[in-house]
């Protein structure tokens, strides 16, 4: 079930993207309470089907087929210094038979149900390098328990841009990804 349908404005770099890191970020659960456990997932699409059913995904500490999309950090509680989880997408090298990737975040619902209003200072960043293409502590979507937070269309040159898009879901990690790349 979809939370919000709430879409952004592309945002977009002449070059296009070649390489990016995904990192997110949140405080640990309080003293005596269950782990939060948050997880950035991707999911590769088709050229041929954008819409339809992921390629492949990864998520839950793995990485691509191909090793161009890779979970470098994988946290199960929040705690430590910087990010919590990072995810790095490797375009340029990315195959010619894929034309987008969603990225979203989605929280384990393991002892009962927790949304985004639950975790306190979830913040979510992608960066090109040094450059900053969007960060958001995700603050309209307190009522979703997965999100949807980019996506990374081909265009016809075969550059890669970047798409601000927000959409929450009322979901299980597994559940979300059958639902992250569906319009």
């Amino acid at each position: 079930m979809e939370v919000t349908g709430k879409g952004y404005p592309l945002s977009s770099l002449s070059k296009g993207v070649r390489k990016v890191e995904v990192s997110l970020r949140w405080d640990p659960s309080p003293l005596g309470e269950a782990a939060h456990d948050l997880d950035i997932v991707a999911a590769t699409y088709s050229a041929s089907a954008p819409h339809g059913d992921p390629a492949y995904v990864v998520h839950f500490d793995s990485r691509s087929p191909d090793g161009t999309i890779t979970l470098t950090r994988d946290s199960k509680t929040g705690q430590g210094f910087g990010a919590d989880e990072v995810l790095t997408l490797e375009f340029d090298r990315l195959a010619a038979t894929y034309g987008r990737v969603v990225v979203g975040v989605a929280i384990q619902q393991r002892d009962r149900r927790r949304t985004f209003g639950d975790v306190t200072n979830t913040v979510v960043r992608i960066a090109e390098g040094p450059t900053e293409l969007w960060k958001s502590t995700l603050p309209e979507l307190s009522d979703a328990t997965a999100a949807v937070v980019a996506e990374f269309v081909r265009g016809e040159s075969g550059t890669w841009q970047f798409h601000e898009v927000v959409r929450g879901f009322d979901a299980d990690p597994q559940s979300f990804i059958g639902l992250m790349g569906r319009d």
